[in-house]
């Protein structure tokens, strides 16, 4: 099948004024709101959607503040047909109310039209480092930033973002969008220092004795993907997607060259995979050029992780699936990728690759720990943590949250407990400054 020329802008139009109010009129303003409950970080959803329905955009963009520090990005990237969206009460009637394009509509709206700048607070309560900038790091900064610390963000990249500006393609989350929230951040007195890869630059004993930090956050998410054990030697053109979107990325915004990005135009591609990781993927090598690409998975439709609109887009796209296809080997000429051995149904078969793209999750690098003593993992790599102060690790003043203490999960569930984590930084951080005093 030829692939479609699909380029990298938004695939989801967002809704316009008119739009946006007619369906915020539609809430029922439900005394006990489903959509709540639905939402990782309990939003609250019927009062911002309610001054929305009135045209108080700014104040609506305030009650969204009080919870989030990513409206923007979450409105987009969300899987808001499982949580507020799949909750709503109307969905009985298949006329959920559109919970994700609207918070999104109040964030564009807002930063378009430089509605909202809040007020600074006095960074008297203590200093904070961070250490990455995803979803985790941002939303710990903006929390701190807000309750009176001064907060600096440590990121490796040469611009902050994390997987929202590396690991999400561009035609799901614009970058502009990403930088925009970044700078609203910024905007609440948070500092970044990028290209710093700490336990290589810096290490967190270097950041408490010479920066005079009271907390360390460490929210590097799991930077180091999963690879296939397979029989004899891996040939090149097998590839972490990780690593497939960032040189995406890097070229798109001008950073690399179109030779750098490993898919070239025409080439045959397979995903292994089948979560929203393979479907970003999988649609990414559309983009730049592939003449065919195929999910393979050893499982059913039925046990796909992937949204289900994700599945249907990727499919629009001409995506194709092997399904029930265990991938045995990786069949190499002269060092290159030439095809995959595979079990199927119909028994054992040889299908011509010129790609892999692998897509079968991450695990924390312990670049950071194993450069701090003191910080304990469990025996896959990710720090364990107390309840009290939430978030602090077993070593004193250092603290996680987000993918490098969970397995990786979705955006808004590294926010909801890195707000959870904010919250044990600044009980921490007070009640230290209360003991030296």
């Amino acid at each position: 099948m030829e692939s479609k020329d699909l380029k990298f802008e938004e695939v989801n139009e967002g809704f316009n004024i008119k739009e946006a109010i007619d369906e915020a009129k539609r809430c029922l303003n439900c005394k006990n709101p489903l959509c709540v409950q639905g939402c990782p970080i309990e939003h609250n959803i019927p009062a911002w959607i309610h001054q929305l329905s009135m045209g108080n955009i700014g104040d609506a963009m305030s009650i969204i503040n009080e919870k989030s520090n990513l409206p923007a990005v979450c409105g987009r990237v969300c899987p808001h047909e499982k949580q507020c969206e799949g909750h709503c009460i109307l969905n009985k009637k298949d006329k959920r109310i559109r919970v994700g394009k609207l918070e999104r509509f109040i964030a564009d709206f807002d930063s378009n039209m430089g509605l909202i700048r809040e007020k600074l607070t006095p960074k008297t309560r203590g200093k904070v480092a961070i250490i990455g900038s995803g979803p985790a790091g941002l939303t710990v900064a903006g929390d701190l930033a807000r309750d009176g610390f001064n907060v600096v963000i440590y990121e490796s990249e040469p611009e902050p973002g994390g997987v929202l500006m590396y690991g999400i393609p561009e035609y799901r989350l614009p970058k502009e969008v990403v930088r925009r929230e970044i700078h609203k951040i910024e905007g609440l007195g948070v500092t970044y220092v990028t290209n710093c890869i700490v336990g290589q630059n810096i290490t967190v004993d270097e950041m408490f004795d010479q920066q005079n930090f009271d907390a360390i956050f460490i929210g590097s998410g799991t930077a180091k993907p999963k690879t296939m054990n397979l029989p004899g030697n891996t040939p090149r053109g097998v590839i972490q997607s990780s690593y497939f979107f960032r040189m995406v990325t890097l070229n798109n915004n001008g950073s690399v060259g179109r030779n750098e990005v490993p898919v070239k135009v025409g080439d045959i591609v397979g995903v292994v995979g089948c979560g929203n990781v393979a479907m970003d993927a999988a649609r990414t090598a559309i983009r730049m050029g592939a003449k065919e690409v195929y999910i393979i998975y050893h499982k059913t439709i039925e046990h796909m992780s992937a949204l289900q609109t994700e599945y249907n887009e990727a499919v629009d796209e001409g995506v194709q699936f092997l399904w029930e296809t265990n991938t045995k080997e990786f069949v190499g000429e002269r060092g290159r990728l030439k095809a995959i051995k595979a079990i199927t149904n119909e028994g054992e078969k040889v299908i011509p690759m010129d790609k892999i793209l692998l897509a079968i999750g991450s695990q924390p690098a312990n670049r950071i720990v194993s450069t701090t003593s003191g910080i304990n993992v469990d025996e896959r790599g990710y720090v364990i943590t107390k309840e009290r102060p939430y978030g602090m690790t077993s070593r004193k003043g250092v603290f996680a949250g987000g993918d490098v203490v969970n397995t990786p999960q979705t955006v808004v569930l590294a926010m909801r407990d890195a707000k959870k984590v904010a919250a044990g930084i600044a009980q921490f951080v007070d009640a230290k400054k209360l003991l030296e005093e």
